[in-house]
């Protein structure tokens, strides 16, 4: 049956669209049959952007998330209330199970915000949803992975700190950075939130968990936000070797960063309302 992605969130959206963006993050995914939402953005706008796209949020299988930052599941709250009224309208939905590392429900302080983790508390999320968390791989479909917690290897990416979480002395380096892969007939497809992890480690485990190294299509945030020289060059000299069919680079990747990786991989638009699709 295949892969299909759907951008519901991004920092752009599509020319003659007329789609809400915001700068965070939502894919609705369609995977062999599986439903899957992965991230919910800063604010409800998925949910007005899917309803204009004919996609039902209130029938799926999934909510992975990618890390607990406000920009991925800010909108938690208003997919509660989603379920919420369909219940107390006795209309038919299907409550997802929701995948996540145990870190990503941590409160987040400092790094100019008084708050920058999630809304709701796992415990709160638990009287709403199936709860399923940990830091090993998950297998959530004949071939579609979880990947969990990501192992850092490159001295280049995975180093920057944002805050820190609540109860904790050190900086914030996001362990809870997680990721998808699918793994077409083609290669695989990597799906990224923010690549906290490094967008290079992340690639390296999703072709380890699913002992493939043909790549496709990477897409999502790359985290190179005004990178250092050697985060960039890092990058850049990984994304020659690797020789990716596309690159959706989108959300935390600046224009400068766009623009290198450009020359060294095929780099395409992306914006709320792409579809993509793989066998």
């Amino acid at each position: 049956m295949g892969l299909k992605l759907t951008v519901l969130v991004d920092n752009n959206s599509l020319i003659d669209r007329y789609l809400l963006a915001e700068p965070a993050l939502c894919f609705f995914i369609e995977a062999d049959g599986l439903r899957l939402l992965f991230d919910t953005g800063y604010s409800g706008i998925f949910l007005e952007n899917a309803r204009k796209l004919g996609i039902d949020l209130a029938n799926l299988d999934y909510l992975a998330l990618s890390h607990g930052h406000e920009d991925h599941t800010w909108g938690l709250e208003a997919l509660i209330r989603l379920f919420s009224e369909r219940e107390i309208e006795r209309l038919t939905f299907r409550r997802p199970e929701v995948v996540a590392h145990p870190k990503t429900f941590s409160s987040i302080v400092g790094g100019g915000s008084p708050e920058s983790g999630p809304l709701v508390s796992k415990e709160k999320l638990a009287k709403h949803f199936p709860l399923s968390i940990g830091v090993e791989p998950r297998r959530l479909g004949p071939r579609l992975w979880y990947l969990g917690e990501i192992p850092r290897l490159n001295e280049f990416e995975g180093k920057l700190a944002f805050g820190r979480k609540e109860g904790e002395s050190s900086a914030d380096t996001v362990p809870e950075d997680s990721a998808l892969v699918y793994r077409s007939n083609e290669g695989l497809v990597v799906i990224s939130g923010c690549a906290h992890s490094g967008i290079c480690n992340t690639i390296e485990y999703a072709k380890r968990i699913c002992s493939e190294n043909r790549v496709v299509d990477v897409i999502g945030g790359f985290h190179l936000q005004r990178p250092s020289a050697e985060h960039l060059e890092g990058t850049l000299s990984y994304f020659q070797r690797l020789d990716a069919g596309a690159v959706h680079a989108c959300h935390c990747t600046d224009l400068r960063s766009k623009i290198a990786l450009s020359r060294v991989a095929e780099v395409r638009e992306v914006g709320v309302g792409l579809s993509l699709e793989y066998e």
